[in-house]
């Protein structure tokens, strides 16, 4: 049996869209996965400040004094929005913090396949949780775990679809799975959002479980089809093999390149926070008798990631046979740049009138949703290429932590939006993405240098 460079044996014959077979399995499974997700999120803060912190609810919460207290310690008193904020963004920004944990565990331990269904399962109990208040918060632990051992696992498993000199067909790989992900975050907020208003918030809770239920029955599915496990004994001795001096700057270079990301992500992921909340409050809803669901809007930005993927692959075919596209870097600095205008979009809305048409958030979320294209497939394909074989689903892992500070700032950034006025909170997120732009701008050429050896 042939191997591949990190000691796999290649996936089994097939095709989807011209791919790996497998590659249909791991995008359908993280659908699921994340219709669950941006279900559940698009929900948490308005359910929140709506429902669960309201008398006769926040008392059944099993240990919320407590934990409310230990944030009030560290960041003084709270308002109910002020501390929905902080959970949100702590709950956000930890779900990206442990994948760097549920890496080393796959690499050193458990294998990707092992690692990706355990994470499955302790989501999946993490939803269903969600549909009681007694268990909030262990409702959101179980979600902070279980994604840790299944994101950074599931998206190393699809560059190990492609030899390591297949650069292009990993990218392609990659942006074909980020469709997945936005399938998914596009249904969740609609489907779950309904249901919401409809039923009652645990009735969008309830199904944000079944559907990740869904997506481990589809993993299952899929198993055979993906590449072997390297043998634990493999594992070991490629995490344990020392590391020369041009492999700790590659390591370095792509730590660089993922702080790079950090701006970005304050200023994208601010719209299932304070976003909503300002949409709830500031923006015209009702249209044709009909009241637009808040959540909603939540599925705008990645129901346009799906609808660019051709756009922005036949756009970097194109500029790169004229020797023009743009390395992964320069493309987070763009990607940083169109969430600046987005941000900027809605200080345009705020201008213009005092109950915003609802035009503004929709080009808000159209403008992130490129953004998005432009900042993380590219951040995932770019490690899956220059990580040393041993520590791909480490560093894919420690690529979310980006997130999570990014996440952790979006909860801290948004306790400042009832001391602002909306004008100036959304010129606020507007410039943390334009500086991040310039950074990455400034060091793109010398850090494609360590990372390809070329300065394009």
């Amino acid at each position: 049996m042939v191997e591949l460079a990190d000691g796999t044996a290649p996936p089994r014959k097939g095709t989807f869209f011209g791919e790996p077979r497998a590659l249909a399995y791991l995008s359908f499974t993280e659908a699921w996965e994340r219709f669950s997700y941006y279900g559940m999120t698009a929900l948490l803060v308005l359910y929140m400040t709506q429902a669960l912190f309201m008398p006769g609810h926040v008392e059944n919460i099993a240990g919320f004094a407590t934990f409310r207290a230990g944030l009030e310690s560290v960041f003084g008193p709270l308002s109910t929005l002020a501390l929905a904020s902080q959970i949100y963004g702590l709950y956000t920004g930890f779900v990206y913090f442990t994948p760097v944990f549920g890496g080393l565990i796959a690499d050193r331990w458990l294998g990707r396949r092992k690692a990706v269904m355990l994470g499955a399962v302790l989501m999946s109990g993490g939803h269903i949780a969600m549909a009681f208040d007694q268990s909030f918060l262990l409702a959101l632990f179980l979600l902070i775990v279980g994604c840790g051992l299944l994101k950074g696992n599931i998206s190393t498993q699809v560059g190990q679809l492609y030899a390591e000199d297949d650069g292009p067909g990993r990218t392609r790989g990659y942006s074909i799975f980020s469709m997945g992900i936005n399938v998914g975050a596009t249904l969740g907020p609609l489907i779950c959002g309904l249901l919401a208003q409809i039923y009652g918030w645990h009735a969008g809770f309830g199904l944000a479980g079944i559907l990740m239920l869904t997506g481990l029955a589809t993993y299952i599915a899929g198993y055979r089809t993906l590449s072997e496990e390297t043998p634990k004994a493999n594992r070991t001795k490629a995490v344990a093999a020392p590391l020369d001096a041009k492999q700790w700057r590659v390591i370095g270079a792509l730590v660089v390149a993922m702080a790079l990301t950090i701006p970005q992500s304050v200023a994208y992921y601010q719209n299932s926070s304070i976003g909503l909340v300002w949409i709830d409050a500031h923006v015209n809803l009702d249209a044709f008798g009909f009241h637009i669901p808040t959540s909603w809007f939540n599925s705008i930005d990645p129901f346009i990631s799906i609808v660019f993927v051709p756009v922005l692959i036949a756009l970097w075919r194109w500029q790169d046979k004229r020797g023009g596209e743009p390395n992964e870097v320069m493309k987070i600095s763009i990607g940083a740049w169109i969430a600046a205008a987005a941000n900027f979009a809605l200080v345009l809305g705020c201008l213009l009138a005092q109950r915003v048409p609802a035009i503004f958030p929709v080009i808000y979320d159209v403008l992130l949703g490129v953004a998005f294209l432009y900042y993380w497939p590219p951040l995932l394909a770019l490690i899956s290429r220059a990580a040393p074989s041993g520590l791909k689903a480490t560093l894919i892992g420690a690529a979310f932590l980006s997130l999570f500070v990014g996440n952790i700032l979006v909860g801290w950034v948004g306790t400042y939006y009832e001391r602002m006025t909306p004008t100036n909170f959304w010129t606020l997120e507007g410039s943390i993405a334009l500086v991040g732009g310039v950074l990455a701008f400034l060091l793109a050429r010398p850090l494609n240098r360590v990372l390809t050896g070329t300065a394009n």
